[in-house]
């Protein structure tokens, strides 16, 4: 009860800014179209939004972010997405201020008072004065709150943020009296949780209509589908462009002198007593104090150092060792045996291709270079331009069947094909080990130097001098170097190959088709870049994959209506059984299936389990679009497992089908609103 006395002296400063981290509207601020004279972030519906009332949002969020994750940099990523959130905040009050204007809502000072005086208050109030004991709301502390002369300029935005969440409340009570629950959405819903079906489907898959030649698709009909549909295709304005990146990669001068700082510590730390203040001083990764390493937690080669040092005994300085991008030096304080680790090296082949893994197992057993042979044939690129290397893994890093293949084999094995979701593996066992090491290390990652990055961004000036005289183009031809296409980018999208980055979005959306940027950094080094497209008409344009998805959509509509008769004619003619026109139809599937339920998991397709569900027993589907094509279904009958009480389930049903469809029509109803708003993002 102590803490709870303690709030009979809380500062309401403190509890407003803890209370916006929480909310979703910033209330207080004026939204009456009348601009104050100052720059405008944008306008939504012709309301201006200033940019002072954008900021203040901001840095709320901002400092909201801060509070909770200190540790954390401001990267650009989390930067632009708490300016999103800011905007989209201040869009989302606009669009409610107007509801409120059109339904006529207004909350009093009467009512914020008997809101804040009830037993139920608002959240802002609830949930800092609650008393968690006795779920009872602690007036003394409240009152004393209010009372509290350090409060006199806080408490009106405090009875704001009340008066809002009361408007809203109106708001929403107003949308929920629109929601009508019928008795058959309640049956549907009580099936989908309780009955099991049995059920036949026979399914046609698009490959049987035959060749795409035989469902030719004009560029008229891509047009008009284009322009039916063209709401799907709206989009925020977009650029395309073109860059030069001068990579800040570190040299081997920058990586000899990382090391030699090491190799200059190595006394100190192998003499020093306090091991965790000498490694929060020195090293990258303060806290590498006392941790437990097995092989599996290095590279490949700095762990064949580590652990095959004649120095590996307790209290010696391993290192400087190489290791994924940075040097270590590791301090011993402990040598003990582990659970195992292991090295392996696979090929990795398509599910499909049975006999070329057996093909490949017989070459390795027989002697052929692994390495090769992966490098050939393995399509998990990333490890066979290794030779298929996979480092050290302990278990629980590989999937079941891949790691039990590994650990269930001698040193040196060669075994497969294994059957994962990936494909068919073969693997080779290169190492085994049971051996783990306490340590404490000081890392220091290899950056580039003053000297590299001065380096890299006089080659970025020259090209980019050269750029802005002769043309992007030229200087590319000149240079020899390669320019690197984003494709289309939006002012809060990542820019393909760059990130986020707020220097390429202003420069992207600031400057005309052809225009050559100043030096912009980036994180891995200096870009020059060039606009190539402008797209601001607010949709995709009708062009290259857009074009292409749209032609195989069609295309597929062609088949499946080509299905469709098939099958509906093959049913007919089969007297409506299943079984029998499943015979007439090549490439026909007929799978008959009991204990069918939408409760649990099921390896059926959405499209037939949503059929089956307004089927009554005895009764077939016409044919009904599936995922991989046309299928009918015949429904043999629904049960309810376990006898429930299926009055009292559909009366206890009806409140929940309530809530979720108010909370869905008011989702609905405000995407309308801000789909159908005229937003200007000036940013």
């Amino acid at each position: 009860m102590s803490k709870l006395r303690d709030k009979t002296h809380i500062v309401l400063y403190t509890l407003l800014a803890a209370f916006l981290a929480l909310i979703v509207f910033e209330w207080g601020m004026n939204f009456n179209g009348v601009s104050q004279g100052g720059a405008l972030a944008g306008k939504v519906n012709g309301v201006p939004i200033e940019y002072r009332q954008y900021e203040e949002v901001y840095q709320n969020l901002q400092e909201s972010f801060r509070r909770s994750a200190p540790q954390m940099d401001m990267t650009d990523d989390i930067e632009n997405d708490l300016r999103d959130r800011a905007w989209n905040i201040l869009v989302d009050q606009v669009l409610l201020e107007k509801q409120f204007e059109k339904f006529g809502i207004t909350v009093s000072d009467s009512e914020v008072l008997a809101a804040v005086e009830s037993d139920n208050p608002p959240a802002i109030i609830s949930q800092n004065f609650r008393n968690p004991e006795t779920g009872e709301i602690d007036r003394a502390a409240l009152e004393a709150a209010r009372q509290n002369p350090e409060n006199a300029d806080i408490w009106p935005r405090v009875e704001e943020i009340i008066r809002g969440e009361l408007m809203v409340g109106k708001l929403e009570r107003i949308l929920q009296a629109t929601v009508q629950v019928t008795d058959r959405e309640v049956q549907e819903l009580m099936d989908r949780r309780l009955a099991a079906y049995s059920a036949s489907f026979l399914t046609l898959p698009y490959e049987a209509a035959g060749d795409d030649s035989l469902y030719p698709v004009k560029a008229s009909e891509i047009e008009a589908y284009y322009e039916q549909h063209k709401s799907m295709f709206r989009q925020d304005p977009t650029r395309s462009a073109e860059y030069v990146l001068f990579q800040l990669t570190p040299t081997n001068r920058d990586s000899m002198d990382v090391k030699l700082e090491l190799e200059r510590l190595v006394a100190d730390f192998a003499a020093t007593d306090d091991d965790s203040s000498f490694v929060s001083l020195q090293s990258d990764q303060p806290d590498a104090v006392g941790l437990t390493r097995t092989r599996a937690d290095f590279s490949p080669a700095a762990a064949e150092e580590i652990f095959s040092s004649r120095n590996l005994k307790v209290g010696t300085v391993i290192g400087p060792v190489a290791d994924r991008g940075a040097y270590r030096l590791v301090k011993i304080t402990g040598i003990s045996s582990s659970d195992p680790v292991a090295r392996a090296s696979h090929i990795l082949v398509s599910k499909e291709s049975a006999d070329l893994a057996r093909t490949i197992l017989r070459q390795a057993r027989s002697g052929e270079d692994f390495s090769a042979l992966a490098r050939e044939h393995s399509i998990d690129t990333g490890s066979a331009i290794q030779g298929g290397d996979l480092g050290w893994f302990r278990k629980g890093a590989m999937v079941p069947a891949f790691e039990q293949a590994v650990f269930n084999a001698a040193n040196g094995a060669i075994v497969g094909p294994i059957e994962t979701q990936f494909g068919l593996h073969i693997i080779k066992i290169t190492g085994k080990a049971q051996k783990s090491i306490t340590a404490s290390e000081v890392v220091r990652n290899i950056r580039p130097s003053d000297q590299t990055y001065e380096a890299e961004r006089r080659k970025a000036a020259e090209f980019q001098m050269a750029a802005e005289d002769g043309g992007f183009q030229e200087a590319i031809m000149a240079s020899g170097l390669s320019a690197l296409p984003t494709g289309e980018f939006t002012k809060r999208s990542m820019v393909p190959g760059i990130g986020y980055n707020n220097q390429v979005t202003q420069f992207a959306f600031s400057s005309r088709k052809g225009a050559v940027s100043d030096i912009i950094d980036t994180e891995n080094g200096f870009v020059i870049m060039t606009i190539t497209d402008r797209n601001d008409t607010g949709y995709s344009r009708l062009q290259g994959d857009l074009q292409s998805q749209i032609e195989d959509l069609l295309r597929q509509q062609k088949k499946g209506e080509a299905l469709e008769a098939t099958l509906a004619e093959a049913y007919a003619a089969s007297g409506n059984d299943l079984a029998a026109a499943a015979k007439t139809l090549a490439g026909a599937t007929l799978t008959s299936k009991a204990d069918i339920r939408f409760s649990r998991q099921q390896n059926i397709d959405p499209y037939i389990m949503e059929a089956i569900s307004v089927l009554q027993p005895g009764q077939a589907s016409s044919p009904v679009e599936t995922t991989d094509g046309r299928a009918i279904i015949a429904l043999q009958g629904k049960t309810y497992p376990g006898d429930p009480d299926l009055e009292a389930e559909l009366k206890s049903l009806r409140p929940q089908l309530q809530q979720a469809k108010t909370r869905q029509v008011i989702d609905e109803y405000f995407q309308a609103e801000r789909a159908t708003a005229t937003i200007e993002d000036n940013r």
